[in-house]
């Protein structure tokens, strides 16, 4: 019998899917670390799954550029790359505030209650006493939920692997980020503005957000 995990939501997710997921946010929050061996047996184990749905997942895990698999040596996870930042910030320079207007256009009453609790989770919480990790976690929900609700799958694909490289860096770069709480919270009036249906402000402060991360990172290295 196969057995399948479940969200919140009610979605069925299948082994591969659930193994595709965790392993991917272990490489984006670098607790696997950049260029460390990938070992499938120790994954499963891990996971508590099969070796098939874990290869499965780490086939697309390296076309999101998250592993690499080299003949005769191995699979790795890839390396963090800060010369990345360009070109990563220059596809969501252009793309997220698309994404953050038509979020705000066709956002579905389930998709503002979504966005409206994640912005409850960030007002309720003193970000400062929280720790890196988990406020790119949060950052990650965040992201996520936007791109969920602009109900084009491609769009939300692109933008949640661009994202993914983009918090890899983040993490390399945490500790000398000044004011990593702050940029968080920016999401605050962003979700408003989705959740009020205001394209034009949503994409707008999504363009000003991607540009103050780059700029953070920048001045972090």
């Amino acid at each position: 019998m196969r057995h399948m995990a479940t969200e919140p939501g009610g979605e069925e997710l299948s082994l591969a899917e659930r193994a595709y997921r965790a392993v991917r946010d272990r490489l984006v929050m670098l607790e696997i670390r950049p260029g460390a061996p990938i070992n499938e047996d120790q994954l499963a184990q891990s996971l508590g799954v099969g070796r098939t749905p874990v290869r499965e997942a780490l086939k697309r895990l390296q076309y999101e550029r998250l592993i690499t698999t080299y003949p005769r040596r191995g699979t790795f996870a890839t390396d963090v790359n800060i010369t990345d930042l360009a070109h990563i910030s220059e596809v969501r320079q252009e793309l997220e505030p698309l994404a953050a207007a038509q979020a705000a256009r066709r956002a579905t009453a389930a998709d503002r209650a979504a966005l409206t609790a994640v912005r409850h989770e960030l007002e309720s919480v003193d970000s400062r006493q929280r720790d890196a990790a988990e406020l790119m976690r949060l950052d990650l929900q965040v992201h996520r939920a936007i791109y969920a609700a602009t109900h084009n799958p491609y769009l939300e694909d692109t933008l949640v692997r661009h994202d993914n490289l983009a918090t890899r860096i983040w993490c390399l770069f945490v500790e000398h980020m000044s004011d990593m709480a702050g940029h968080v919270e920016e999401h605050g009036p962003l979700i408003e503005a989705i959740v009020a249906g205001d394209p034009d402000k949503a994409a707008q402060l999504a363009h000003d957000h991607v540009e103050g991360f780059e700029r953070a990172i920048r001045e972090a290295i």
